[in-house]
Formats: structure tokens, C-alpha cells, sequence
């Protein structure tokens, strides 16, 4: 837990990224067909329609429980690792922790589940069907790519870091 003693403490040195400019040709249009395009036209004829026939059919009631808690630890405790700021400085400190305990719920089965037979009737619906009036038509017109030159940033050395271990008086041992 917070406060603990800490047995050791690291603090994080960092080394920035280094990047470059390249410039290129980058295709801001990739071309292709420009279609103009008339849609088919559609009209309804309407009718009523059978769409399931009488049935049975078996629901299941569900299971009726109740919910019982216990203790249990979750945690063993011991030491662990965790940033800490101290006089302004960043580090990451080994401390001891203690074992930690949880209620967990355990559910009880008081009525186990059934099934229930349902007679459903048969189902009857307007149906509305499409019907083409008029094809559809297309023109096709070529387009032909371009390009554009961008300048992009790129990585040429990642940053990376490592840890330099640290003495603070009267909290982090040496």
C-alpha cells in the first residue's frame, strides 16, 4: 500500500526520437470512370400472404435463485513495484503490500428451470412486392490519375529508455 518503505527506487532516462523531411510524388487522385447513372424505376403490387403457418412451439421458464456471499482473498499480498514522486523526482520504488480479501456472490439454484408449451396461430401480412417499370442506364467517362508532391516526416532513429537507479535521503535505500 502507499507509504511503505521503499527498498529501491528507479527513475526513467529518456532519449527523443529523430526525424527527417522527404518529399514525394503521392497520387492525390487515383483516375478511373466517372459514371453517370440513371436508376430503374420500381412500382408495388400489394397482396395478402400467409407467412408462418399454425405452430407449437416450447419456452423455457427460466431457473428462479438467490445470490450468496462469501469472503475470499484475491490478492496474496507481498512486494510490488510503483511510481512514486518524491522532492519532484519520478521513481519507481519496491514496496510491501498486504493480502487483500473480496466478498464474491455465489448464485443458488431455489426453482431449477422448465419448458412451457406456447400454441402460436397461423400469421397473415400485406406483402408489397416490387415490380420494374424502367431499367436502369449508365455513361461511363475515363479520368485519367494525378499527382501532387507532399512532404512527409519521417522516423530516422527511435527514442528509446532506460532506467538509472537512485538515491533519495530517507526514502529510497541505496
Amino acid at each position: 500500500a502507499a507509504g511503505a518503505r521503499a527498498l529501491e527506487c528507479y527513475e526513467p532516462i529518456r532519449r527523443p526520437a529523430v526525424y527527417d523531411t522527404v518529399y514525394e510524388d503521392l497520387m492525390v487522385s487515383p483516375g478511373g470512370q466517372l459514371v453517370d447513372y440513371d436508376a430503374p424505376i420500381y412500382g408495388t403490387r400489394e397482396s395478402v400472404e400467409q407467412i408462418a403457418p399454425a405452430r407449437v412451439s416450447y419456452e423455457v421458464v427460466p431457473a428462479v435463485s438467490r445470490t450468496v456471499y462469501h469472503t475470499v482473498k484475491v490478492d496474496d499480498g507481498g512486494y510490488a513495484w510503483e511510481w512514486r514522486i518524491i522532492h519532484g523526482r519520478k521513481v519507481l520504488c519496491k514496496v510491501w503490500r498486504k493480502a487483500r480479501y473480496a466478498r464474491v456472490a455465489e448464485t443458488v439454484v431455489i426453482e431449477p428451470e422448465r419448458v412451457r408449451r406456447v400454441v402460436l396461430p397461423a400469421e397473415y401480412e400485406s406483402v408489397a412486392r416490387e415490380v420494374l417499370v424502367r431499367p436502369e442506364r449508365r455513361r461511363i467517362t475515363e479520368i485519367a490519375p494525378s499527382y501532387q508532391r507532399v512532404a512527409r516526416r519521417v522516423l530516422v532513429r527511435e527514442g528509446s529508455t532506460h532506467w538509472r537507479r537512485v538515491h533519495i535521503e530517507r526514502h529510497c535505500r541505496d
